[in-house]
């Protein structure tokens, strides 16, 4: 039976009362035909629950039923009464939608199982087929989506380091392991938009990209030394790649040898109809990519069991396109949802979206996750912001016809899926208009001298997306209901037969009047009527008095008081055609539908490529309306290593403060130059000073609008000239892995370690509170050895804030840090925070001032205010004073082992207990000791 253990599809031991009534258990010789149909195909398919179409209804039974009335919380019957009662539960066929979406979120995959015949047609027990195999990763419909964020399905394959080379052209991943070692390749699609990507390299590099791509679903190899079916480890650390946490994508076992390359590379060739991959940039069959991504097409095949020409060529992701953000920077940055509640209000993307359309939602935040790094492709996407930024009047009108604008893009999926319904249709003509409508707002810019560059492609595509809207208005009404089975979807005048079978059953009245009329005047009986009951159907009733002219052709049908009643064979043809006309007339619009969505289903690239334009238009406008309402502008993009923003705002915390927030200048790295800061090849800034005063705000800042200005936005500034990032690195905040056995500290050490490895020259990287997870001299000399790594050998633009005051001695002795401090001001023992970043450095950290604030009783204010002087002695100077050594003489340690002895037998001293004399005699050791260990 179906179940699920952290959405790994899997099969759980049977309690005592599952195996009782478990559908293996039962001799099918007592079953009825129906059950051993179900029988049949649960056999089929033992991980999915079995949604078993009887009637009006999807039935479940046995552990099935169990499952789905204890997840969708409806009743809990029985088959039969008898002596084994038959568990079963159902959920209504037309509501369907809704009970999916449940069990899937619940990490359940269910088979939908259909009646392919009318029952009223059928000959002993109904055909069935199991249609669709519905999972996380292969949800289409509008109901079961979010129309904001992509749903991906993944296939992950590890190989060996043979090959590494061509797999790096394959996917310009980095690969670069040990000589020996594994690379994995990952193929991932939309189903519900065709996308399809894959990509080779180290497996800490699918890591990356796997928290970037957030799979629904992650399909992978079964075999080796797993057991039952559980995931290898390699595939359990791609789930908890997956940013913000939580349970990660569902995991779903495929036989190995889906994912063997001859096998892989068989599917994909039929299924696209080619006989070698070169043209989709692939150099040999075997490539590790296109065994991932053949696994993949093989499932979607197994799932959908539908025509799937939407889906496009899997084409390779180039890594080296993009800026890198690892899944920690990602999770850090609050990029796509906050990190405490998991949730896009508080994010950077619910900060800046304003498209108006499911499609530009999406991309925009594709470009979150993957800001370029051309500097000339980042300047086109910027041109186009800054050309509808000044274009008001022509921003206004296309987005007024965006917000008329469905899903084109998911519309289309459905079409090649055969799952449109005839609303779908209606929605994707509209939104084909509306593009034609803004094409034309878009040519009448670029004819008035305005850059046409950025719209050629709607423009080109726009005429063939009218003559597909076209094609469906005239054969669907403008409103059509809910569900093709219930009728008048069709327009009239579109096809002759429905017509008349239409008018059949409008006009019967209008009909029987004029044949009545037509055989009285034959007859010469003006007492003739033709009438019509539910017993005998149609009937020409004639009193006794006429019977003798009654023509030939009359068949006597009834005998009723004073009159006899008869049919003729026009009479009787008519009454056949009335009573199946709307039979007929649902089966042929069905037919005309199914025809024009076949029709539909051709144009799959035009509908593709004019879903892209819609999508990027959508973000375009989103961005140019944010920057002309929060004063956003266009940052100044180069090659070379620079950083200066002049006034940033977080882009964030700025909506919510307002007026309030206070911005800051920024500048590192060559020639970098603003109204308050001037940097001559300093790359580290050193930020000291107070919790809550805006130090981690501001390093995350500048993190944010680095990204938004790769990803092709205008960034919250008064000015800035920002040179190009390769990755992006974060360290900040406390958490820990208590599952996987790390400790705060580890992790933030081994978060770090990926940073001193990974960044380079041209990095970005974001250091909050480094060293704080232990004690105070092994924090500070991790902290220095880390800043000073940073800022001489990797030379990446880095921000380090830090509590550590005594790093800020680095800025004496390399001329790549520079101090910086954010402004306090003390009052009557009050602080005030000036969120204002300024040159120089912090003499305090105002820690317990900050207690105060926070509500900290006063008794333990008072108490930490005493201890502050002593412990400033011995933490504060010798701290000092040992680390400045350790400056000097980086490969010893902070202290040699006699100056440790001495040190301890100096903390060993009961001073309050001692005498003058014996203070003295203690420290005339202590001096000789030192002494002796220098002359040694």
């Amino acid at each position: 039976m179906a179940g699920r253990k952290a959405q790994t599809v899997y099969s759980p031991p049977m309690t005592d009362t599952a195996a009782k009534d478990s559908i293996h258990a039962i001799d099918p010789a007592t079953l009825t035909p129906a059950m051993r149909q179900y029988q049949q195909y649960k056999q089929q398919y033992p991980d999915a629950i079995l949604f078993f179409r009887i009637g009006d209804f999807y039935e479940c039974f046995y552990e099935d039923a169990r499952t789905v009335a204890r997840v969708l919380g409806v009743a809990l019957t029985a088959r039969s009464k008898g002596e084994n009662p038959v568990p079963m539960a159902g959920v209504p066929f037309h509501a369907v939608e809704t009970y999916l979406h449940r069990m899937i979120a619940a990490g359940y995959k269910v088979a939908i199982c259909e009646q392919m015949e009318d029952p009223k047609n059928a000959k002993g027990v109904i055909k069935r087929e199991v249609t669709r195999l519905v999972t996380p990763g292969t949800l289409t419909e509008e109901a079961m989506l979010d129309g904001r964020e992509e749903n991906f399905l993944a296939a992950a394959v590890c190989g060996n380091a043979k090959g590494k080379a061509q797999n790096a052209k394959t996917g310009g991943g980095d690969v670069a392991t040990a000589e020996g070692g594994d690379i994995c390749a990952l193929a991932w699609c939309e189903l519900s938009t065709g996308k399809f990507l894959t990509f080779v390299g180290s497996a800490a590099a699918c890591r990356e990209e796997v928290a970037r791509v957030r799979p629904r679903e992650l399909l992978f190899a079964e075999g080796g030394d797993q057991q039952g079916g559980a995931a290898p480890g390699w595939v359990e650390d791609f789930r908890g790649a997956i940013a913000g946490g939580g349970a990660g994508p569902a995991l779903t076992g495929r036989p190995a040898w889906q994912m063997d390359g001859h096998h892989a590379a068989q599917m994909l060739k039929s299924h696209y109809g080619v006989a070698s991959f070169g043209g989709f940039g692939y150099e040999t069959d075997g490539e590790l990519a296109l065994r991932a991504a053949g696994a993949l097409v093989a499932y979607l095949h197994e799932t959908q069991k539908a025509a799937l020409e939407h889906l496009q060529p899997p084409r390779a992701f180039e890594r080296t396109r993009h800026l890198v953000i690892d899944p920690t920077s990602l999770r850090s940055l609050e990029v796509l949802r906050t990190m405490r509640g998991n949730g896009v209000e508080g994010s950077l993307v619910g900060a800046i979206d304003r498209t108006l359309t499911p499609m530009g939602s999406r991309l925009l935040r594709n470009w979150l996750c993957y800001p370029l790094r051309d500097v000339g492709e980042i300047c086109r996407r910027h041109d186009a912001v800054e050309q509808l930024v000044g274009e008001e009047q022509a921003l206004t009108k296309i987005r007024a016809a965006l917000a008329e604008c469905s899903d084109i893009e998911r519309i289309t999926a459905r079409l090649c899926c055969r799952r449109a319904s005839p609303r779908d249709l209606v929605a994707l003509a509209r939104s084909l208009g509306t593009l034609t409508s803004a094409a034309v707002t878009l040519a009448e810019l670029a004819a008035q001298g305005g850059d046409g560059r950025h719209w050629e492609a709607l423009l080109d595509a726009a005429p063939a997306g009218n003559d597909i809207a076209a094609e469906i208005t005239c054969c669907i009404v403008d409103e059509p209901p809910g569900h093709l089975r219930d009728g008048n979807i069709i327009r009239d005048g579109c096809n002759a037969e429905l017509d008349r079978l239409r008018a059949l059953s409008r006009d019967s009245r209008t009909f029987l009047a004029e044949y009545q009329s037509k055989l009285i005047a034959r007859c010469s009986i003006p007492s003739l009527k033709v009438g019509y009951n539910k017993v005998f159907g149609f009937y020409i009733e004639v009193t006794n008095t006429h019977v003798e002219k009654i023509p030939a052709d009359f068949i006597r049908k009834q005998t009723v008081r004073n009159a006899e009643r008869y049919i003729t064979p026009e009479l009787k043809q008519y009454e056949s055609d009335i009573l199946t006309a709307q039979e007929r007339g649902l089966a042929l619009e069905q037919e005309i539908f199914e025809n024009l969505r076949t029709k539909l289903a051709e144009r799959v690239e035009t509908l593709q490529k004019l879903a892209a334009c819609a999508a990027e238009l959508d973000v375009f406008g989103g961005l140019a309306t944010l920057a002309r309402a929060r004063r956003y502008c266009r940052p100044m993009m180069t090659g070379e290593k620079v950083l200066a923003i002049e006034d940033g705002r977080h882009p964030v915390v700025e909506q919510t403060l307002g007026e309030k927030f206070v911005p800051n200048d920024t500048a590192m790295g060559e020639k970098s130059e603003v109204s308050s800061q001037k940097s001559e090849g300093v790359t580290l800034h050193l930020i000291t000073g107070p919790n809550m005063a805006g130090k981690s705000t501001y390093i995350r800042q500048v993190a944010l609008l680095v990204l938004m200005a790769q990803a092709g936005s205008f960034i919250p500034a008064k000015r800035a000239t920002i040179g190009v990032v390769d990755r992006l690195f974060t360290r900040v905040g406390a958490s820990d892995d208590l599952a996987g056995g790390q400790s705060t500290f580890m992790v933030e050490m081994t978060e770090t370690a990926n940073i001193l490895h990974h960044a380079t020259e041209q990095s970005l990287v974001i250091l909050d509170e480094i060293g704080r997870g232990t004690s105070t001299l092994d924090g500070l000399a991790l902290a220095w050895a880390i800043a000073e790594f940073l800022a001489d050998t990797t030379r990446a633009r880095t921000l380090f804030a830090t509590h550590y005051h005594e790093l800020t001695e680095l800025a004496e002795t390399s001329k790549a840090v520079a101090n910086y401090n954010v402004l306090v001001r003390e009052w009557e023992d009050q602080v005030v925070f000036m969120h204002r970043i300024a040159p120089g450095q912090a003499d305090k950290s105002y820690g317990v001032q900050v207690a105060r604030l926070a509500g900290v009783p006063r008794s333990v204010i008072a108490r930490a205010r005493a201890l502050m002087g002593q412990l400033a002695v011995h933490v504060g100077k010798s701290g000092r004073a040992k680390a400045a050594a350790a400056t000097v003489t980086p490969q010893i340690g902070m202290f040699d082992p006699v100056d440790q002895q001495a040190l301890t037998q100096l903390r060993a001293l009961d001073m309050n207990r001692m005498s003058p004399m014996q203070a003295w005699e203690a420290l005339k050791a202590l001096q000789g000791m030192v002494e002796q260990k220098k002359g040694g």
